[in-house]
């Protein structure tokens, strides 16, 4: 995986959703990224066992769902979505606004994590990201290329 933006198709945002908690909305995530086709469908297994055996969420407002190492024969090509749940999620003790869901074969997590800890250590960024309603300004924000 290259940068971020690279492997974040418009059609994975979704910026109006809702959750009564951290397991719907990890299953949320899943959704999209078996709707766009980029897992097969028992991913979101892998999703949920990953968050049962270590929280998924940065801080911040956000939370990265992804799968367990095993999981990544169950990925079929490098995707992000992006949830945004603007009522906020429950999630270990915080609330979380913008899930950023990840399913990569190889070790393409990392340049997910760095780009985000960019992200959020900005705070002017980090609140774009949580408030923003706008899907192309999400994909702006984490594909610099596109804006240019």
């Amino acid at each position: 995986m290259t940068g971020i933006g690279a492997v974040l198709d418009l059609r994975a945002i979704r910026v109006a959703e809702s959750a009564v908690d951290r397991l719907v909305a990890v299953h949320r995530c899943a959704d999209v990224l078996e709707e766009i086709g980029a897992v097969e469908r028992g991913y979101r297994w892998a999703m949920l066992e990953r968050e049962r055996l270590m929280s998924t969420w940065l801080g911040e407002g956000v939370a990265i769902p992804h799968g367990v190492d095993g999981s990544r024969a169950l990925v079929r090509r490098d995707s992000l979505a992006v949830l945004r749940f603007p009522g906020g999620v429950p999630w270990d003790g915080g609330l979380v606004t913008v899930c950023v869901a990840i399913a990569v074969r190889g070790e393409g997590h990392l340049s997910v994590l760095s780009a985000l800890a960019g992200i959020l250590l900005d705070p002017r960024r980090a609140l774009a990201l949580r408030s923003t309603a706008d899907p192309a300004d999400i994909l702006a924000m984490l594909n610099p290329e596109v804006a240019a």
